[in-house]
């Protein structure tokens, strides 16, 4: 399973793993209070991407990019589109 060190990289890693098949992407985040870590994971069982950081501007992307995520999950237009994560 990947850890990635720089947010850029996971998140465009994600989401070519989110437009190559939409139906099979999961999302889980995980806060663990103890070491104020977020852990984003994001995986469609063949392929497992994982971002974790304690760091608040980083919270706020991984929000950013979580919402971004389910608005494409719940939309009924073309999922194609690609997303904007800046």
């Amino acid at each position: 399973m990947p850890q990635f060190q720089t947010w850029e990289e996971f998140s465009r890693a994600a989401e070519k793993l989110y437009l190559a098949d939409p139906m099979k992407v999961r999302v889980v985040l995980k806060y663990r209070h103890v070491d104020g870590n977020l852990c984003i994971k994001v995986t469609d069982d063949l392929v497992c991407l994982m971002y974790r950081t304690d760091q608040a501007q980083d919270v706020k992307k991984i929000e950013k990019f979580h919402s971004q995520l389910m608005r494409l999950m719940v939309a009924k237009e073309s999922r194609s589109v690609t997303m904007e994560t800046e």
